[in-house]
């Protein structure tokens, strides 16, 4: 696999954002990760990898949100984990009933939109371990924040549906450029198919040249 193919596979599935978490210093992957893809993404984001679980699950995307700073993590992750985790920066566990932190948490360097069910408990622990100014909202209408969009230092890429209000947040919170779009042939969960950060991109294997335009143009990889 050649790291200029921007397109893979991660645990036999095109979605990536579910599989592994991506910061501007490391990339999350599950143990059973293939050598070759690891070596791909190494190679495509500039940053080394990092084989780990999450509460003895492969879903890291779903259960990890990061930043240059640290991560927040799941209830269930074991201290083991954890201790791999702090090797990479601060790390904590996501209090409350809901605590799937990656579906929750949309954070880059600066800033943060999280699930407006997060308790002001929540929103702490975020902001603290991030190092980030949290907002509470929404994306399209729902609360996975983390899955309905996917952000870089450089750029922001959001669910087709998103609010005129809600751009008016992410361009308040970010003050980045947001774009819409899809990943793997129409599916509006971009945050679910990507890897991206300042240095480079992965989408899911079934995503279209069309897509990977909109991708590169949102997430500021065109020249």
């Amino acid at each position: 696999m050649q790291a200029r193919d921007k397109r893979l596979k991660i645990a036999g599935s095109p979605l990536l954002g579910v599989f592994a978490r991506c910061t501007e210093r490391v990339v999350l992957v599950p143990v059973e990760t293939a050598p070759e893809v690891v070596l791909a993404l190494e190679e495509g984001l500039g940053v080394a990898a990092e084989r780990i679980h999450a509460g003895g699950s492969a879903v890291l995307g779903s259960l990890i949100s990061g930043n240059s700073q640290g991560f927040v993590v799941t209830q269930q992750t074991g201290e083991e984990e954890m201790k791999k985790l702090s090797l990479h920066g601060r790390v904590a566990r996501l209090p409350g009933k809901i605590n799937a932190a990656g579906n929750l948490i949309l954070a880059n360097d600066s800033a943060a939109l999280v699930h407006p069910g997060l308790s002001e408990k929540a929103c702490e622990t975020v902001s603290r371990t991030l190092g980030v100014e949290v907002v509470a909202g929404t994306i399209g209408g729902l609360k996975t924040v983390g899955m309905t969009a996917a952000i870089t230092n450089r750029g922001l890429l959001v669910h087709p549906r998103v609010l005129e209000a809600e751009i008016a947040v992410l361009d308040d919170l970010f003050q980045l450029p947001v774009d819409v779009g899809t990943v793997n042939f129409g599916s509006p969960l971009v945050g679910s198919g990507l890897l991206a950060n300042g240095h480079g991109y992965f989408a899911g294997d079934e995503t279209t040249g069309p897509e990977l335009g909109r991708i590169e143009d949102a997430l500021g990889f065109l020249a």
